[in-house]
């Protein structure tokens, strides 16, 4: 996956299918974005969000503070939490569907750092609000040292974005339903390195 090592738990791939890629984004960002698609007419079809900053992604990676979790349901299990990255928080959930990923949840008590790879869903409620939270596949316990790796990819990540925007179909999707100011968002890049103790 990158930074993290092979001995980090992360499930080698496979499957029989190529799976997209786990995009880096932080919080900050992910929270703004509002416009996903279903990529095909077939219920199969992968669903992506479209970033501010011109990327299209149906599974993203992020390394954060596990600050709170909580139980929910009874024959329907599921965890809800709470993660922040340098950025703010990402709002995280595993049910029956990912069983994997609830009981990795279940074993980590907060506050603790974890590394998530997982589907962002978009929700809009009835008054119109847009709530963006993660379906996790993978929930690990990592160190400091792990985060900060993952802080600097996800940096280069959001920067290299930038520099692409407008010159892909998707950017330019972006930037016209975004009006994507890139200013803000390497703002927002300095603000999480400055962050870093190192």
């Amino acid at each position: 996956m990158m930074a993290i090592s092979p001995k980090s738990g992360f499930p080698k791939r496979e499957t029989p299918f190529e799976r997209e890629p786990a995009r880096r984004v932080f919080a900050g960002e992910l929270r703004e974005s509002r416009i996903h698609f279903r990529e095909g007419d077939d219920e199969k079809s992968p669903t992506y969000v479209l970033l501010p900053t011109g990327e299209r992604c149906n599974r993203v990676f992020l390394v954060g503070t596990l600050t709170e979790k909580k139980k929910q349901g009874e024959q329907n299990l599921f965890y809800r939490a709470r993660v922040v990255d340098p950025t703010g928080t990402f709002f995280i959930m595993a049910g029956s569907y990912q069983p994997e990923a609830m009981q990795q949840i279940a074993r980590i008590e907060p506050p603790s750092f974890v590394a998530v790879v997982g589907k962002p869903n978009v929700y809009e409620t009835p008054d119109g609000a847009v709530l963006i939270s993660v379906r996790c596949e993978s929930v690990i316990a990592v160190d400091k040292d792990n985060r900060d790796r993952w802080v600097l990819d996800c940096a280069k990540a959001t920067l290299d974005r930038l520099d692409q925007l407008g010159s892909t179909a998707d950017s330019q999707r972006a930037l016209n339903e975004y009006k994507t100011d890139p200013a803000v968002f390497r703002r927002m890049v300095f603000e999480a390195l400055s962050q870093l103790s190192i």
